[in-house]
């Protein structure tokens, strides 16, 4: 076989293996990256580094497999942007926190949030109480964005937040 070929190969295989182990393992941890994710991403990327390019290790052959992994993001983008089947496979629906006020328990048992940090959250976007909360709502990437009643104006805020720490993945 074509060097190049094998080259090819191996990479698709291991960016499909990468992003369906990325989906199972919770890809909204990727949101805020610890020193421990970042070790966690050097070691896998040293781990398939061999399993991508076999014993082909010159130049060319490492440009083949960044080629690949470039256009294989590229194709899964395009694919999940125009077919929404698709997506909602790949990617995970936002998640209401808080409505008018009154927190949704079960939603964040599921997505393993405590309230420790929905508040957090919350004061980050200088809201005193969750009870002035419009809507808090846990986004795909795994921030938290909050819409707060505004009193003064009877208007509404809308504030980002940025996770300080990424979602929890561990079951009992």
């Amino acid at each position: 076989m074509n060097p190049f070929l094998d080259v090819a190969l191996r990479s698709l295989a291991v960016y499909l293996f990468m992003f369906a182990a990325i989906r199972l393992f919770g890809k909204n941890q990727l949101s805020q990256l610890n020193a421990g994710d970042i070790v966690l991403l050097l070691l896998i990327s040293n781990a398939v580094q061999n399993a991508m390019v076999g014993s082909n290790t010159s130049l060319q052959g490492g440009l083949v497999a960044a080629l690949v992994l470039f256009a294989s993001n590229f194709v899964v983008k395009k694919i999940i942007f125009k077919n929404s089947k698709i997506k909602s496979l790949i990617e995970s629906d936002p998640v209401i926190l808080i409505r008018d006020g009154i927190v949704d328990n079960v939603a964040m048992k599921k997505e393993d949030i405590d309230f420790d940090e929905l508040e957090e959250a919350v004061r980050e976007h200088g809201v005193e109480k969750i009870e002035d909360v419009k809507l808090a709502v846990l986004e795909v990437d795994g921030n938290i964005s909050v819409i707060s009643m505004d009193k003064k104006s009877s208007g509404t805020n809308y504030s980002h937040h940025k996770r300080k720490y990424p979602r929890k993945t561990h079951r009992f």
